[in-house]
C-alpha cells in the first residue's frame, strides 16, 4: 500500500498543495489528471522527494518515507519517470537504463524489458540522443523499471509522443504492471490514454483533490470539464 496523508508542499510563501492524502493499493493504476498549473507535477516531485513537503506523510508498506532523500526511496520501492523523459543523450540506449540498476543489482539489462520494448534492444548501441520522443519515453521507463519498484510514478508520459504510440504505451504498461506486479500514479491530460492505463481516476484543481473516481463508474464529460480552460 502507498498511502499519501494530508501532505502540503509551498514554494516560499505560496502554498501550492493542500492536504492531499490518496491511497495507492498493490498493483493498483491511478490517473491524476488537471490543467496545467494545478500541482500535478508539484505533487509528484513531492512524492519522489524532489520537494519538500511542508507536513503530512508520505509511506510504502507501512515504511515512512516523508523526509528521506530521493535514492533512499528509490531504494524502498518507488521509481519516477519525469515530464520530458529526461534520458542521458550522449550514453547508449543500454548504458541509459543501467543507470537505474544501483539498487536493484543488475549488471545486465534484464530480459523482460527487452521483451516489452524490443525497439530499444534493436538500439540498445545507439545514442539516446538521437531516439525519437516516443523511443526516449519507452527509455525512460525502462531505465525506472530495472530498479524492481512497487510504484511506477510517470509525469505526463504522452508528452510529445505520436498518437500512434500512446495506446501502445498505455497497454504495454498494463501488461507490465500485471507480470511485475507494481502500482502506478501517472499525471496526465489525455484522457484515453488515462483511461486505457488507469483504475481509478483524481483531478487536482488549484492544489486540492476535487474528484476521484473508479474508471468503472467515470463521468467523463465530468472529468473533461475539470481538463479545459
Amino acid at each position: 500500500m502507498f498511502e499519501i496523508e494530508k501532505i502540503n508542499v509551498a514554494y516560499g510563501e505560496s502554498h501550492v498543495l493542500h492536504d492531499i492524502s490518496i491511497q495507492v493499493g498493490p498493483q493498483e493504476s491511478i490517473a491524476i489528471m488537471g490543467r496545467n498549473g494545478m500541482g500535478k507535477t508539484t505533487l509528484l516531485k513531492s512524492l519522489i522527494g524532489l520537494l519538500p513537503t511542508r507536513s503530512g506523510h508520505i509511506r510504502l508498506n507501512g515504511n515512512e518515507l516523508t523526509g528521506a532523500p530521493t535514492y533512499s526511496r528509490v531504494k524502498q520501492g518507488l521509481a519516477f519517470v519525469p515530464q520530458g523523459r529526461m534520458v542521458f543523450p550522449l550514453l547508449t540506449v543500454e548504458q541509459n537504463i543501467l543507470t537505474g540498476a544501483e539498487h536493484s543489482g543488475h549488471r545486465s539489462v534484464p530480459e523482460y524489458i527487452y521483451r516489452f520494448f524490443p525497439v530499444l534492444q534493436e538500439m540498445k548501441s545507439r545514442k539516446a540522443g538521437n531516439l525519437s520522443g516516443g523511443q526516449q519515453q519507452m527509455l525512460a521507463i525502462a531505465r525506472a523499471l530495472i530498479s524492481d519498484p512497487k510504484v511506477l510514478i510517470l509525469d505526463e508520459p504522452t508528452e510529445g509522443i505520436q498518437p500512434s504510440i500512446i495506446k501502445e504505451l498505455a497497454r504495454t504498461l498494463n501488461v507490465l504492471r500485471a507480470e511485475r506486479g507494481f502500482a502506478v500514479v501517472v499525471s496526465e491530460q489525455v484522457l484515453s490514454f488515462a483511461l486505457e492505463l488507469a483504475d481509478r481516476f483524481l483531478v487536482i484543481d488549484r492544489g486540492r483533490i476535487v474528484h476521484d473516481e473508479l474508471r468503472s463508474s467515470l463521468d467523463q464529460e465530468k472529468v473533461r470539464s475539470f481538463l479545459t480552460v
